[in-house]
């Protein structure tokens, strides 16, 4: 039997500077737990598996709302493992996220794997006010250790000011088009990472990046790593370039302020 579910999140900015979060609502699989924000101002929510899934025919979804002044940071407790089920049916989780003027949303998960025989469509929309920030992660495994791939998709779309930011799609497993493990996409490798910030880190000299991963200037605004590259690596890359934004994002706070 298939599993329905949504879970919602919203911030808000409190009278006292920080971030208050009057909507917290879970569903189903996907259970949610405010915890210990690292940074002063900030909320943080983790979501919690609470039973297996995504299976195939699930339709899974989070909504998360930041509005005006608020930051808030959603992570997971673990990664998220898409398994075949009895119905032999394509799996959905769609996640929504808005973040108003001068708010900040870091959406930073565990991965997602595609165990073998699993069939998941993940879709990712994103609308950003003007003046919000952003810092999005995400990390695709085909299969776990030794095992064959499930298919997978994702696509993500990023409106800033509504207009077009970013939309791009990318898809593994069996069923996708051919050429996906070849030399050109993955060769040998069996996981993929993403890392978006809105706004980038202002222009400057070139932050080096481990071996296998790239570093693309949206036109709009922003900078999208990808990377092949083990996990820890690409967790260093991103986070100078974090550090980067932020320190950005301070000085011309400072400026305004």
């Amino acid at each position: 039997m298939s599993v329905t579910a949504a879970a919602r999140i919203g911030a808000a900015r409190d009278r006292y500077g920080g971030t208050a979060l009057p909507v917290l609502a879970g569903a189903g699989p996907l259970a949610l737990r405010r915890t210990r924000a690292a940074r002063r101002g900030e909320a943080r929510v983790t979501v919690v598996g609470a039973m297996s899934g995504p299976l195939g025919g699930d339709r899974l979804r989070i909504e998360v709302d930041v509005a005006a002044g608020a930051r808030l940071t959603v992570d997971s407790a673990a990664a998220t493992v898409s398994l075949p089920g009895r119905e032999r049916r394509q799996a959905r989780y769609d996640v929504r996220l808005t973040v108003g003027e001068d708010a900040e949303l870091r959406w930073l998960p565990e991965p997602v794997i595609a165990a073998r025989g699993s069939d998941l469509r993940m879709t990712t929309r994103v609308h950003l006010a003007p003046g919000a920030r952003l810092v999005l992660r995400e990390e695709l495994v085909l299969g776990r250790h030794g095992e064959e791939a499930g298919h997978l998709t994702s696509r993500l779309t990023v409106e800033q000011a509504g207009r077009p930011l970013l939309d791009q799609e990318l898809a593994f497993g069996p069923g996708a088009a051919p050429g996906w493990d070849g030399p050109a996409v993955l060769g040998p490798y069996r996981g993929v990472g993403q890392l978006l910030l809105v706004p980038g880190p202002t222009p400057g000299p070139a932050l080096p990046l481990p071996p296998l991963t790239s570093r693309t200037a949206l036109a709009g605004g922003g900078v999208l790593l990808m990377s092949l590259a083990p996990r820890t690596a690409f967790a260093q890359s991103a986070a100078a370039e974090v550090a980067a934004a932020e320190a950005a994002a301070a000085e011309a706070a400072a400026l305004t302020g």
